[in-house]
């Protein structure tokens, strides 16, 4: 219908400058009175012939002028009502709301590694667009090299460089751990530029020594609106503890899980929860401080089968805590999940939790030799139970799993429950039934 009005309103445009010029051309060449419609004579001649009659020739045009100019207006009129048709219809028909999708900063922290250039490169890769993920790399260490590295890339990303390069008070059995300190006072630091300063409301975490996978940004960009709509989650994260390659269901890349166990490595926060911890960040080990049930309060993460951050820096100050045994073969995924466009509503709270419940404890319970030796019968899932710390200990390091708890949570537990793949089946390591809550003591 704009179209058609459109063109109605370009041929009423055009018609009335036609119109004119033939006006134009009929009123000077226009004979007198008396040669109207005779044959032979060229209009020229006879336009330049005088006539006896002046007044009347005059009052004859005048005349005919005249209605010209009614018959002008006439269609000027209809081209403005057109017009006035054409707006409306723009201005009161139907309106198409498209979505503004959400800002997600991604937040890399930095400090001395120049690779930090195999995190950004594969960042920059990926990202869909630089306006929705703006990337900023935020350095402390003062190191040159690093710092010249992030700034060849230009306003690609924007650059920080933590002002406050001094060393900390630590008491003396501490003295080692300077740089635990640091990398907290730098998290601080950091988180509150990109709330405070640069006004975000959410952000995804990322170290500068994590290459992430081709979803990475869809992963996150699909999980906003779930942490922000559940208040009984705290966090999205990238990272899988137990996601080596071998014990995760490769089929299964679009998998996600809720977790009580705050993993990092990757992780999105938003601004409420920032609001809530800034006042009492701690001065050193932020992550497993996070882990503390006075943090958590009950929340759970978000978490995918397949991690979609992979770690490279054997180095730090962690000294290569767990890096040889688990964390170099973490397996990163590699297909792209458009997980924007699938139904993540069995995330919610009591639909997984009631979904997790059901498939956890309907499952046939097994041995360790039974998983061990492969004697599992039938395509899963399968259950194995713990009844103490020390019985989840031994389990967990005989099958490979991470074996450490915080606050009596296992790596990638919820209620209990760790899952992970074991010679192509699923295989739940879970409490006994009727489990209501973590021992704070199992560490």
């Amino acid at each position: 219908m704009l179209r058609k009005r459109g063109s109605l309103i370009l041929c009423g445009t055009l018609l009335f400058i036609t119109w004119n010029a033939i006006l134009v051309r009929l009123l000077w060449g226009r004979p007198p009175p008396g040669q109207l419609g005779k044959p032979g004579r060229n209009e020229r001649e006879v336009a330049e012939r005088p006539t006896n009659d002046m007044v009347g020739d005059v009052l004859h045009m005048a005349d005919t002028f005249e209605a010209e100019l009614k018959r002008q207006k006439n269609i000027l009129l209809q081209i403005q009502n057109h017009q006035s048709l054409w707006d409306s219809s723009k201005r009161d028909g139907p309106k198409v709301t498209v979505p503004r999708q959400p800002v997600i900063p991604v937040l890399v922290i930095a400090c001395n590694r120049v690779s930090v250039t195999r995190c950004l490169d594969k960042l920059l890769q990926y990202r869909p667009s630089a306006e929705l993920y703006p990337i900023v790399v935020s350095q402390d260490c003062g190191h040159a090299d690093t710092a010249a590295a992030i700034r060849s890339y230009g306003d690609k990303v924007t650059h920080l460089q933590q002002p406050d390069l001094s060393d900390i008070a630590v008491p003396p059995p501490h003295k080692k751990f300077q740089g635990y300190y640091k990398i907290s006072r730098h998290y601080r630091w950091a988180l509150n530029q990109v709330f405070k300063t640069f006004s975000h409301s959410s952000v995804v975490i990322v170290e500068d020594d994590l290459e992430v996978a081709p979803d990475f940004f869809e992963y996150f960009q699909a999980l906003l609106p779930l942490l922000k709509s559940d208040p009984n989650l705290w966090c999205v994260s990238a990272w899988n503890d137990n996601g080596r390659d071998g014990y995760v269901d490769p089929g299964q890349s679009n998998l996600l899980y809720r977790t009580d166990f705050f993993p990092g490595l990757g992780w999105m926060l938003l601004k409420e929860v920032w609001e809530e911890l800034e006042p009492k960040w701690p001065t050193s080990f932020w992550d497993d401080w996070m882990r503390q049930p006075e943090q958590r309060r009950n929340r759970a993460c978000i978490r995918p089968e397949i991690s979609r951050t992979l770690t490279f820096g054997r180095q730090g100050v962690s000294l290569g805590q767990f890096f040889d045994k688990y964390l170099r073969y973490i397996k990163l995924n590699t297909e792209f999940v458009p997980f924007t466009k699938l139904d993540l509503s069995y995330l919610k709270e009591e639909t997984y939790k009631e979904a997790l419940e059901k498939e956890v404890y309907s499952a046939p319970v097994v041995t360790y030799e039974d998983v061990k030796q492969g004697q599992l019968k039938g395509p899963g899932p399968f259950r194995l139970h713990y009844s103490s710390k020390d019985s989840f200990k031994v389990l967990a390091k005989n099958l490979g799993i991470m074996d450490d708890l915080k606050s009596g949570v296992p790596r990638t537990g919820y209620r209990g429950v760790v899952s992970f793949f074991s010679r192509g089946r699923r295989i739940y390591l879970a409490p006994l039934p009727g489990w209501t809550q973590y021992d704070t003591s199992w560490n």
